[in-house]
C-alpha cells in the first residue's frame, strides 16, 4: 500500500516541472530585454554609421585619433588626415564616432575652444 501512494503522488509531477522551469524562462526573457536586445540595437546603429562615412567627415577612431576622411576604399579601409600632410589608413570598424559631416578639423577645435 505504501508503494501505490508514492506512485500516485509522483503522477502529478507535470505541474511541478512547469513551475520549476518558469523562473528559468523569466530570467532568460529579462536578460534578453535588458542585455541582448540593446546590444544588438547599438551594433546595428554603429554599422549604419560606418556605412555612411563619406569623404570630408570628421571622425574619431577607437584609439582616440581625430581626423578628416580623405578617401573611402571599397575594401573597408579609410584614409584619414590627422594633421596637415599626415595621412593614415584605418579600418572602417575602428571608427568610433562621426563627429561632423564635412568641415575642417581646425574649425572644430576653434568651436571647442570657444565652448570650453
Amino acid at each position: 500500500m505504501l508503494i501505490s501512494e508514492a506512485y500516485a503522488q509522483a503522477g502529478g509531477g507535470t505541474t511541478d516541472m512547469l513551475t520549476s522551469l518558469l523562473p528559468l524562462v523569466l530570467i532568460f526573457v529579462v536578460f534578453y530585454f535588458l542585455l541582448i536586445r540593446p546590444q544588438q540595437k547599438k551594433m546595428k546603429e554603429h554599422k549604419a554609421m560606418i556605412e555612411a562615412v563619406r569623404r570630408g567627415d570628421i571622425v574619431t577612431t577607437a584609439g582616440g585619433i581625430i581626423g578628416k576622411v580623405i578617401k573611402v576604399q571599397e575594401d573597408g579601409v579609410v584614409q584619414v588626415e590627422i594633421a596637415e600632410g599626415v595621412k593614415v589608413k584605418v579600418l572602417k570598424g575602428t571608427i568610433g564616432e562621426v563627429r561632423a559631416k564635412g568641415g575642417d578639423i581646425d574649425d572644430e577645435d576653434k568651436a571647442e575652444a570657444k565652448a570650453g
